[in-house]
């Protein structure tokens, strides 16, 4: 989600072992609920669990954000901190810890044991206790806070690494027996000392697994330069690619494809521009990386912009082939091809491929569009084939609710609901049956892994 903010410069860390203050507040575990009563439009889709947003991470200005996945938990985002949610059973998933953290945005990315979340906006300190600051306090802290989860009942504070501008959103590139943390944030002001323009370097924090409170910004290259275009100033997100040494970034006002098979100093290979594109939000590959998928927030994920009067080409998806491997050529639009009502925040939003051997296919949150499925395998006619959409969060005012991401993942789709919390879905379209073979260990939808081959 878009939203201008400001953040510090200096990294640091703090001491392992800090013991996160909210854990033990947490509420015992709870189980899935009936979904609620509108939960009925739906197509391909069956409908299996839903579990309410917490309370200690609850209220309309704490938004449920991005979902990160290791072994049977998934982890979810939320400006106030992150649940982890066992879902051994996925038709009825259970609340095991809640991590009370504030710090906007909270974009999550899992590795191991250790799990990497994303601060946007500024705190007093480093501990998870800060109270807000404003972007133009030179003390104040953004970043990435590093999180020890192999306890999931009791996950531990361990580190906390500045960067310019703050972390709106974060990117796991393995390397070894370390990680790389690509970190995106944008909307520099002269007014902000930590975060001046041009802001055109990406924040790249190394992370030894062994010593994860040794964490520091390893490498700030630079992505853009004189001629680029005047909106572009930092990324919105990037996803990597890992094993073909690839990243696609979503960077406000160009779309970039990355050589990152070193990771510390990417190349931009090619990059676009789209006049029907407001705002580059997110990307995601095809399998075979021959394609590229990248979203546009138009109005910043709170307006209602899924109606006719809008257009099948704005707010939408573009499609892009991937040319000999280095060149970006544009191929189609595709938008959900409901119209929602004028009182629904609706946009092209967090998505995932679904891995179907040989396949290409991608389920998506389209904020109060609900999770639209569709099929890849034409680049030049991409078409839905199930979606699950609510009815208004609140049909007498337009508010920020709905699907913030839709990822699927060993079987199942999950949806972060911004104000409603936790979705669980089952794909019933046969032409998705065989993804249900495939199972990972572990799923960061902005560090693509490969999939099977047909």
């Amino acid at each position: 989600m878009a939203a201008a903010r400001g953040g510090p410069a200096r990294w640091g860390a703090l001491g392992a072992g800090v013991v996160l203050i909210a854990v033990g507040c947490a509420p015992p575990a709870r189980a899935a609920t009936e979904a609620p009563a509108d939960a009925a439009v739906l197509k391909g889709v069956e409908h299996l669990a839903h579990v309410p947003k917490p309370a200690l991470l609850g209220g309309s200005a704490a938004l449920n954000s991005d979902l990160a996945f290791t072994g049977d938990y998934v982890i979810g985002g939320n400006y106030n901190g992150f649940v982890v949610y066992d879902v051994s059973e996925p038709e009825s998933p259970e609340i095991v810890s809640e991590v009370l953290c504030p710090g906007g945005q909270g974009d999550v990315s899992v590795s191991g044991d250790l799990l990497y979340f994303s601060v946007d906006y500024p705190r007093k300190g480093t501990e998870c206790g800060a109270e807000a600051v404003a972007p133009s306090d030179p003390e104040g802290f953004e970043g990435i806070r590093i999180f020890d989860i192999s306890d999931k009942a009791a996950p531990q504070y361990v580190a906390a690494v500045r960067t310019d501008c703050g972390s709106h959103t974060n990117t796991l590139v393995p390397g070894g027996d370390r990680d790389y943390v690509y970190v995106s944030s944008y909307s520099p002001s002269e007014s902000f000392p930590n975060c001046r323009p041009p802001h055109e370097r990406l924040s790249i924090v190394e992370v030894p697994h062994d010593a994860p409170e040794d964490a520091a910004v390893a490498a700030t290259p630079a992505l853009f330069g004189p001629g680029d275009d005047p909106k572009t100033m930092g990324c919105h997100d990037i996803t990597a690619y890992p094993e073909r040494g690839l990243a696609a970034a979503a960077c406000l006002g160009d779309g970039l494809l990355l050589d990152i098979s070193d990771p510390l100093a990417p190349v931009v290979l090619d990059r676009v521009r789209d006049d029907n594109f407001a705002f580059w939000h997110s990307a995601t590959f095809t399998a075979d990386a021959s394609t590229v998928l990248f979203t546009d927030e138009l109005g910043g994920g709170s307006a209602a912009v899924c109606d006719a009067e809008t257009g099948p080409e704005r707010g939408a998806d573009a499609v892009y082939s991937v040319g000999g491997g280095t060149d970006l050529v544009f191929r189609s639009y595709y938008k959900i091809p409901r119209h929602q009502a004028d009182t629904e925040n609706c946009v092209a939003h967090n998505g995932s491929l679904i891995p179907v051997p040989g396949g290409d296919f991608f389920v998506q949150g389209w904020y109060q569009g609900g999770v639209s499925v569709v099929d890849l395998t034409d680049p030049d006619e991409p078409r839905e084939i199930a979606f699950f959409d609510r009815g208004p969060w609140d049909s007498a005012a337009l508010r920020t609710a709905g699907s913030w991401s839709a990822y699927y993942y060993n079987g199942h789709v999950y949806s972060n609901g911004i104000q409603r919390g936790l979705d669980v879905l089952r794909l019933t379209d046969p032409r998705l049956a065989p993804a249900e073979g495939v199972r990972m260990d572990q799923f960061n939808p902005q560090s693509q892994p490969s999939q099977p081959a047909p």
